[in-house]
């Protein structure tokens, strides 16, 4: 500051705030040693009752998802879809790899609310819509889940496509329901059946594995009081767009007062407060 150098202030300045953000990072990952936390997830989402409202905000929600997955670098691929009549999509499935991406997505499963004046309604009156969202890890070759040929029903349908010269015209996509559990698989994004057959076991297998764990996690209900029933009526954040603006995650009331920022990725400050949390 002496020799008014303000080249040397701007890198001491860009220094300091790299040793802050490993300092972050470091602190975020002494919580990230669960048992599953390094694994790599599936993400479901499914648009609540409420039509093309809630099927655009399943889309909304998965676009701020790419968003954050983009800026962490985590790669990941649509396993399934289903679109909306009008607008947004029924229902969908990713498959995301990264590092630690299980410890840092599974306190987000729970229902996202959001309040708005509606595209859809020529009256602009506000409407308020909902979204579940389910993380469960991706479990590798290592853990060994069973089950009974017998207790599955296998079910083939027409993927839809974007049509015309790309229009799938086999029955390849494919879906898996486990009977005792009623659990429910499904993948269409291979145009071969055997493959999305293959896909759909792999998630069938993560799924009976994380409704052993959620099992084991009930009986240890009294040891695990700080942890949260994942279910369609646990909603735990509110995305308001009208009256006013504001995303407040209602577990640990972490607010945001910028939801577009939000709704464009930026949701570390929920993901961290998550963690903490937990």
């Amino acid at each position: 500051m002496e020799e008014k150098d303000d080249e040397i202030l701007k890198d001491c300045e860009k220094k300091i705030n790299l040793v802050f953000n490993d300092l972050k990072k470091n602190e975020i990952n002494c919580f990230l040693s669960g048992e599953n936390d390094g694994l790599d997830i599936y993400l479901e989402i499914h648009a609540g009752a409420g039509g093309t409202e809630s099927q655009d905000w399943a889309e909304m929600l998965r676009r701020m998802y790419l968003k954050w997955f983009d800026k962490k670098f985590f790669s990941y691929e649509i396993i399934s879809e289903h679109k909306g009549e009008e607008a947004g999509i029924k229902s969908c499935t990713l498959k995301v790899n990264g590092d630690y991406v299980y410890g840092l997505m599974k306190n987000e499963s729970g229902v996202h609310r959001l309040v708005r004046i509606s595209p859809f309604d020529s009256g602009a009156r506000r409407h308020t819509s909902f979204a579940s969202i389910w993380v469960y890890p991706a479990i590798d070759d290592e853990i060994d889940i069973k089950f009974d040929e017998k207790d599955l029903r296998i079910d083939t349908y027409r993927s839809s496509g974007a049509g015309g010269q790309h229009v799938n015209t086999t029955d390849s996509a494919v879906r898996i329901t486990h009977i005792p559990t009623k659990i429910v698989v499904q993948c269409q994004n291979e145009r071969s059946q055997h493959k999305n057959k293959e896909t759909c076991y792999k998630m069938l297998k993560a799924r009976l594995y994380e409704y052993e764990m959620q099992k084991r996690e009930k009986e240890n209900q009294k040891n695990m009081s700080s942890k949260t029933d994942i279910g369609w009526g646990h909603q735990i954040r509110s995305y308001v767009l009208q009256p006013y603006r504001l995303v407040k995650d209602l577990r640990n009331k972490v607010e945001n007062t910028n939801p577009e920022d939000v709704l464009n990725g930026n949701i570390d400050q929920f993901i961290e407060a998550g963690l903490f949390k937990s």
